[in-house]
């Protein structure tokens, strides 16, 4: 459906290097990265907004770099709406049905369609200024949706709503995709909203395409450390992978031993997700292979769950529930320990 092959932006402060990708028909696609990656200037090079340096971008099997922005059959939504302020919401859902000419009844039937699928038909005669943010974004939609895109293209539509609603909203934009079907590719920095809402995965950093994957690959198996840190890994070591006699595959560092899963040898790096590490106040027995004494030395309080240091050595960061965190009456000082499976030590 989409193929971006060897794609490279020169916006003069800014180059996109070299970033090649497919995405399959209907898929939702989600690009993930921080702020100033170049998240918002691929997308826009997929819409025709920027002039490519060179590489290819093709749509339902036409290349169209050179084909103008109106006859790629593409719509975006930024994330601040873009909405005519002027304009009633009616007027700005059916703008660019006006602006093709299309006929009134059928103007009507989309209408009708598209604002009872979004629930915003009793918000026909308000204007923007009068909505909340979600609403506005909802508006955003229909208008986008009206013309009945091939291709979908959401530019951070969620940042600016507070959390309850950025929440419902991923819920309808779930629905929204599933009734469609139609091929979405959605910008974010949040790698929450990623995972809720991807089939698959685009990592980009500093105009390069870091790692694509399913969002359980990204999550569990980052190929580099810019990877793992924004994935929220929290737990990233250099050290040295060996195999041992008994065939057990070591990560060394700091003077404690990793057992691994991984079948990687000589200097790399491990990653090993909080919340695959189980915390108790006594040795555990189970077949978990890493089982280490420590002491906490730090406490980060996030409401329901708290991340807690414990120094084996390394650091090691581990998820807990607030009902754990005060059943085994954890704080700063006190002796523990930490337990993981092998398989939760993923080497890259």
């Amino acid at each position: 459906m989409i193929k971006i092959k060897n794609l490279c932006v020169d916006l003069g402060d800014f180059l996109l290097y070299d970033i090649s990708f497919t995405v399959s028909e209907g898929e939702y696609f989600v690009v993930l990265g921080p702020t100033g990656a170049g998240k918002t200037v691929l997308l826009e090079s997929i819409a025709g907004l920027y002039p490519i340096k060179s590489g290819e971008i093709w749509l339902r099997g036409k290349e169209v770099v050179r084909l103008e922005p109106e006859k790629r059959g593409v719509s975006i939504v930024y994330q601040d709406h873009a909405l005519f302020p002027h304009l009633s919401v009616k007027d700005n859902v059916i703008f660019g049905l006006r602006l093709r000419k299309e006929k009134h009844q059928e103007i009507k039937v989309t209408l009708d369609w598209i604002t009872d699928l979004l629930s915003i038909s009793h918000l026909l005669h308000r204007k923007p200024e009068t909505l909340s943010g979600g609403e506005r974004q909802k508006v955003a939609l229909a208008r986008a949706l009206s013309t009945k895109p091939k291709v979908l293209l959401l530019d951070e539509p969620l940042s600016a709503l507070d959390p309850e609603t950025r929440e419902n909203l991923q819920q309808e934009l779930r629905q929204l995709h599933r009734v469609l079907n139609i091929t979405t590719v959605h910008v974010t920095h949040d790698f929450e909203e990623a995972i809720a809402l991807g089939h698959r995965i685009a990592v980009i950093g500093e105009g390069h395409l870091k790692q694509v994957g399913t969002p359980e690959q990204i999550f569990r198996q980052p190929n580099s450390e810019f990877v793992a840190r924004f994935a929220m890994t929290r737990n990233i070591y250099l050290g040295e992978a060996v195999h041992k006699a008994n065939g057990d595959n070591i990560f060394r560092i700091e003077g404690t031993e990793f057992v691994s899963a991984a079948d990687t040898e000589g200097t790399c790096h491990a990653s090993i997700r909080p919340e695959d590490i189980l915390i108790s106040l006594e040795p555990i027995r189970s077949s978990a292979r890493n089982c280490f004494p420590g002491t906490i030395t730090g406490i980060i309080d996030k409401g329901a769950t708290l991340y807690i240091t414990v120094n084996l050595p390394p650091d090691i960061s581990c998820l807990v529930t607030r009902h754990s965190f005060e059943e085994l009456e954890l704080e700063e000082g006190k002796r523990v320990h930490v337990t993981f499976k092998a398989s939760a030590v993923h080497l890259f």
